[in-house]
């Protein structure tokens, strides 16, 4: 960025500075994410003092053209112009249940093409991952591991696992111990235990609506009634609908993911999570949690879940790291409360023991920091992606989009004009090897035709803001 140094004697220095940091926003020489200079570095370029460039930032962050990040620095944000309103409150609607099977396989089998853009891939792009360290942590544990990792482990799992993910739970307020966890084939799996542990065919479970299609397909495999649930795009699960659905229906379980949501990227505020640990706790209903996102925040701190307030133990926390470190390790756990029992009982049943070797990896990458240090590089880049991502798509869709805001994880959900139907966008966009996650994916209702959720979890490239231009153009013919 290069800004020409303003005469000394002209009054109001900051804003001049200001003014001029702003018009490169607002010509896109510099772009949403974009990082800004350091304080320091801009007050040798220009030959002013910390405290006239400080006061320039600060008039540009009440003015919503940039945001620091703690430790980081000051990044362009997506300008006000520009900025796309927010997708209203979800209203499920009533009818009976319905299956996308067909659309979800076909979506899941494009991840083989490789010469497919993947928006509809909730993981994050090899080139984001530390396969090196990772495979040096696998010779690491082949070497160290009985029977260079091919024995049995324990059925609760492997014990310096369990103990770094008590350690992490630090993290998020958590007061875990080792003995409180058990080991899983990832979160999904974990979801899946305490579903059986809690539930029987014909049970009502409850659910933000929408909801991920993984979690809406397992409940249909197992025969369970589900009750989706008002969502707010940005705070999550509503509670005056969560509290009358407690009231008047019977509900077995309630099933949430309380932080960057998928697939709208919605988090719960502390308060909400607090008031739903205290609801269930009156109605006496299980809550599992899914925080499979939680890690991956973009602000200062990490968010606390659901299970950080849980003095009864009904909150079966779920979590893994494939969407963090390594999808295909399967590398997951269950805190599962006062039903520890029943998830170990129905592990035993199902799985014998969790992968040996890849949990000695996970659990080396947790002790040493290098899961810590990894985080922190992979959550700046989302969070780059997630800026520019929303900025192109200000930029080429509709005027009258609606898009979410994240503060973590993966997702943007994107609600276009009513007359819009995204599954037969995505039947044109396929055509031009760009694939999409339609709306009607996420729902077991007639609703959010209009709606599709994309993933920033693609590097940003020129490539990638062609693939948005194009769906913008395709969305804009209709």
């Amino acid at each position: 960025m290069e800004l020409k140094q303003a005469p000394k004697s002209e009054p109001y220095l900051y804003l001049q500075i200001a003014a001029r940091i702003e018009k490169q926003i607002m010509n896109e020489v510099l772009k949403a994410g974009d990082k800004l200079p350091s304080v320091r570095m801009l007050c040798r370029e220009l030959g002013h003092n910390m405290s006239t460039v400080t006061q320039a930032y600060y008039e540009l962050e009440s003015r919503s053209l940039i945001e620091t990040r703690p430790r980081s620095g000051y990044y362009v944000c997506v300008p006000p112009k520009k900025r796309l309103a927010v997708p209203e409150t979800s209203n499920p609607s009533g009818g009976s249940a319905r299956s996308q099977e067909d659309l979800i396989t076909r979506v899941h089998n494009d991840s083989i093409n490789p010469k497919i853009t993947l928006f509809s891939l909730g993981v994050p792009h090899k080139s984001l991952l530390p396969v090196a360290k990772l495979n040096k942590g696998m010779i690491q544990a082949m070497r160290t591991l009985d029977g260079s990792g091919t024995a049995y482990d324990q059925v609760q799992g492997n014990d310096k696992l369990r103990k770094e993910v008590a350690k992490w739970s630090l993290s998020w307020g958590g007061d875990l111990a080792d003995t409180d966890i058990v080991t899983t084939a990832g979160c999904m799996n974990a979801v899946a235990y305490c579903l059986l542990a809690l539930t029987k065919p014909g049970d009502t479970i409850a659910i933000e609506s929408p909801a991920y299609f993984g979690i809406l397909q397992l409940t249909q495999t197992m025969g369970l009634n589900v009750l989706e649930l008002p969502t707010n795009a940005t705070t999550g699960i509503e509670l005056e609908a969560l509290k009358k659905a407690l009231t008047i229906n019977k509900i077995k379980v309630c099933l949430l993911i309380s932080n960057f949501n998928n697939p709208c990227g919605s988090s719960m505020p502390t308060e909400h999570k607090k008031e739903v640990v205290k609801l269930l706790e009156h109605f006496n209903v299980p809550l599992i949690e899914d925080d499979l996102y939680g890690d991956l925040y973009f602000g200062a701190n990490r968010p606390t879940t659901c299970k950080t307030y849980d003095e009864s133990g009904l909150v079966l926390y779920c979590n893994s790291v494939s969407k963090t470190l390594a999808p295909g390790y399967r590398v997951g756990w269950v805190a599962p409360g006062k039903f520890k029992d029943q998830v170990m009982r129905l592990k035993l049943t199902h799985a014998i023991s969790s992968t040996t070797i890849t949990s000695e990896v996970v659990a080396d990458f947790l002790k040493n920091g290098r899961y810590e240090n990894h985080l922190r590089k992979i959550r700046q880049i989302l969070y780059n992606n997630s800026m520019k991502y929303s900025s192109a798509i200000a930029n080429y869709f509709p005027e009258n989009t609606r898009v979410t805001r994240p503060e973590g994880g993966y997702f943007l959900w994107i609600e276009l004009d009513k007359n819009i139907n995204t599954q037969d966008l995505y039947e044109r966009a396929i055509k031009h090897n760009v694939s999409i996650a339609p709306g009607r994916m996420f729902s077991l209702k007639q609703q959010f035709d209009n709606c599709l959720r994309l993933s920033y979890g693609l590097q940003w490239s020129d490539e990638v803001e062609k693939k948005i231009k194009l769906l913008g153009m395709l969305i804009n013919k209709w």
